[in-house]
């Protein structure tokens, strides 16, 4: 699913690239405007983070969720990614979806003791890690003019986590397997907009985020940056570095995770 996605936003972008200048806006502001009239954003996306994980897994701290941004896409098994919102005047609503199942195996040589001596071995390991992030939040336009656009918002995040640990002893049946689940939503504070580079269609997307208290959360945070174009009134397309984390307590199975790396995302606009 993820790799369709991709495929669709690259097509778009492609194709935006290609709309000729009096067809396509790529002059025109990438800075909406506030006014009495609905106005409708639709994100697929995709984000391709490396995960640095501590899983506090059966009374035990464990670094097996570590995943890199390279290879993130390939341990990627299943997911999808959007977002949302809907403006009239200054106010506005917000949804923001990540859905991922993502899988590490690896290879473990060592020897067991028999009574023969020591007997090498093969242990075959996957470290499983299913999220789904939904944040969603009430917006107040705070600033808006020719060349920025910013949003306060007010909101919640919630996350949904299962960590699955199997081994498997390489060349026979022998296996054994373990799974740990949390969930937690929390309040959020944080901001987000845009600011137009030297009166052209280029724009910087900024977004950021804080929160905790709700569940297990001690603390959470989102920020991200990036560029972006606009190419008609009813698309634009950026490219954006993103990062997330989570801090739990004693009873989270997530102390310390960090989720970050590049994002691409294709916006369309309607009025």
């Amino acid at each position: 699913m993820i790799n369709k996605i991709l495929k669709k936003i690259l097509f778009t972008a492609s194709i935006g690239l290609l709309i000729n200048g009096a067809q396509a806006q790529s002059d025109g502001s990438p800075i909406p405007q506030v006014s009495d009239q609905w106005r409708f954003e639709v994100t697929p996306y995709v984000w391709s983070p490396g995960i640095n994980s501590t899983l506090f897994y059966n009374d035990h701290y464990l670094n097996t969720a570590t995943l890199s941004s390279s290879n993130v896409l390939g341990d990627l098994k299943s997911g999808g990614m959007v977002s949302a919102e809907a403006h009239y005047d200054n106010w506005g609503v917000m949804a923001d979806f990540v859905s991922a199942t993502l899988q590490s195996n690896q290879t473990i040589s060592t020897t067991l003791p028999t009574a023969q001596g020591p007997y090498p071995v093969k242990f075959g390991t996957a470290a499983t890690l299913q999220q789904t992030i939904l944040t969603g939040a009430a917006t107040y336009t705070v600033l808006n003019n020719k060349d920025a656009y910013l949003d306060g918002l007010v909101g919640v995040r919630s996350i949904g986590i299962t960590a699955t640990l199997g081994l498997v002893l390489d060349g026979t049946s022998l296996h054994a397997s373990d799974a740990k689940s949390t969930s937690t939503t929390d309040p959020i504070v944080g901001f987000k907009g845009r600011y137009r580079l030297a009166d052209s269609s280029w724009y910087v997307p900024l977004y950021a985020d804080i929160g905790g208290g709700g569940g297990t959360t001690n603390l959470t945070w989102q920020g991200m940056i990036g560029v972006g174009k606009t190419f008609d009134k009813w698309i634009d397309v950026s490219l954006a570095y993103r990062a997330m984390y989570y801090d739990m307590n004693s009873n989270g199975l997530l102390q310390k995770t960090t989720m970050k790396g590049p994002q691409l995302a294709a916006t369309f606009n309607f009025n």
